[in-house]
């Protein structure tokens, strides 16, 4: 595991953006399936 502050943050801001981008996705895929799923 990598350290959560990075030393040489160079691309730090973009794999924080990456990692809220693919949290917000599976947000949005689980509300859609619960919406598809919900009678």
């Amino acid at each position: 595991m990598q350290p959560v502050l990075d030393p040489n943050p160079r691309n730090g801001q973009k794999k924080m953006l990456l990692v809220f981008g693919s949290f917000f996705a599976i947000f949005v895929i689980i509300a859609i399936v619960a919406t598809i799923a919900s009678p």
